[in-house]
């Protein structure tokens, strides 16, 4: 027998369709209006860096009502976007950019005239290089730098915005930023490593704090990078292996937030980061948010390894095992995002679950004036019904954000990777709609059509 297809209509009717972004990926318009330098902007400008900038973007400074039109008519009803720390405090703290503060005023209402409800995303990864050059992330002064920051920008937008989340993915951008060097600002080595993650991790907790304070009625998240972790055979060496993997991709954020401490038992090595601790950091670093965002992407085969020290485990490459990849050769595995629900919803005090990204890059082309890309129509169908699975065993899926509305500057990447709905033509910024957008168009029609004041 056939299986059904994937249908809107099996969703709860309250189910969350959404589009996310990041303000550095989108918005070019990098030193426009009093807009400071950010990590992004000084690391990517750097002769060394190979892979171009994100000095234009996709231009969403300038065209940002017409892409807000665009979710509207792609039958989406939440937009997740981050604000610039460094467009609203060119120096990071201290004298406020108003350029800055009203383009983000007009993001907002943009998105509360069509329809759309904005979802704030407080940091995504931009960090104002004024405050890198004081230790950045590596200075516990940040959990003061943070806090002057949401406090502005909540008591600014809070009027309007219900709907933060505090932090995008922070063990992405410290591990890559402040461990492996792969990313802003190119930092490397255990010692930058462990100061940064502790302070990020106070850092969510603590801005989680000042958003209920601030926002009356606020709904407040803060967002995961997650990869469903395997060893790459039953020796015992390779099993210790994947569960640090584990405990440092998957567990080292959550659990501090949770009252749960950092998961020193799979991972012996992550004590040493008690060096930086001060009293009262155990209790802190919790905060009872009103939901966690989930970011799933790729699963990790992992296999015991010398280096790197203290974690000694290795990643098996997706090339290596000859699985299905996207353009990135990162493993497309749906069932990890399955799992890792699962996973998450096993923790006490997760109240609610969205996947805050899901998405696939493609080597997508224009041609004749179209882009055909069934992989990605493959990929969403296949993601839907994985969350539908969850709900249907009972897990507290609220929602989904896609990855992402517009192809754009991919991070280290640069320009190559296309993760869209919509094609973008780098040169001339002319958008055009790929076959993956009219699907999920008239997928999500029929809820319009069955539920139209939903």
């Amino acid at each position: 027998m056939a299986k059904k297809e994937i249908d809107v209509l099996d969703f709860p009717d309250d189910f969350l369709w959404g589009v996310a972004t990041a303000a550095y990926q989108i918005e070019g318009a990098f030193d426009t209006d009093g807009k400071g330098a950010s990590i992004w902007d000084t690391y990517t400008n750097e002769k060394s860096f190979k892979n171009g900038n994100a000095n234009e973007a996709i231009d969403f400074y300038n065209n940002f009502e017409e892409d807000i039109k665009r979710i509207k008519e792609l039958n989406l009803d939440s937009f997740r976007f981050s604000l610039s720390w460094s467009r609203i405090f060119p120096k990071g703290t201290g004298e406020i950019n108003m350029a800055g503060v009203a383009f983000y005023h007009k993001v907002i209402d943009t998105c509360l005239d069509q329809g759309i409800t904005p979802w704030v995303t407080l940091y995504h990864w931009d960090l104002p290089q004024e405050l890198e050059d004081k230790g950045g992330w590596t200075n516990r002064s940040i959990l003061d730098w943070f806090s002057f920051y949401v406090d502005f920008c909540t008591k600014e937008y809070g009027s309007k915005v219900s709907n933060w989340m505090v932090m995008n993915e922070p063990m992405s951008f410290i591990g890559l930023g402040y461990f492996t060097g792969q990313h802003a600002p190119g930092k490397k080595g255990l010692k930058k490593f462990l100061p940064a993650a502790h302070h990020a991790t106070l850092c969510q907790a603590i801005g989680g704090r000042i958003v209920r304070e601030n926002v009356e009625g606020a709904y407040i998240g803060t967002t995961f990078s997650c990869s469903h972790v395997t060893p790459k055979n039953y020796f015992w060496s390779n099993i210790k292996a994947a569960k640090r993997v584990d405990a440092l991709l998957n567990r080292f954020f959550i659990e501090p937030l949770l009252g749960m401490g950092y998961p020193y038992k799979e991972f012996l090595g992550l004590k040493k980061i008690k060096k930086y601790f001060k009293s009262g950091d155990e209790k802190l670093m919790q905060f009872d948010f009103d939901f966690i965002g989930l970011q799933y992407y790729f699963r990790i085969v992992a296999k015991y390894n010398l280096l790197p020290p203290i974690l000694f485990a290795k990643e098996v490459s997706a090339l290596e095992r000859n699985v299905k990849t996207n353009s990135m050769g990162m493993e497309i595995y749906h069932k990890g995002l399955y799992k890792m629900i699962k996973k998450f919803s096993k923790y006490e005090g997760i109240n609610a679950i969205y996947i805050t990204e899901a998405g696939v890059c493609l080597d997508d082309e224009l041609i004749d004036g179209k882009v055909k890309d069934p992989k990605r129509i493959k990929y969403m169908k296949k993601t839907f019904s994985k969350i539908l699975k969850a709900i249907r065993k009972g897990k507290n899926v609220k929602g989904v954000f896609l990855w992402t509305l517009v192809d754009n500057f991919e991070w280290a990447e640069g320009y190559k990777p296309r993760f869209g709905l919509i094609y973008n033509d780098f040169k001339t910024q002319k958008r055009t709609l790929k076959k993956s957008a009219f699907w999920l168009q008239s997928f999500l029609k029929r809820k319009e059509k069955i539920y139209p004041d939903s």
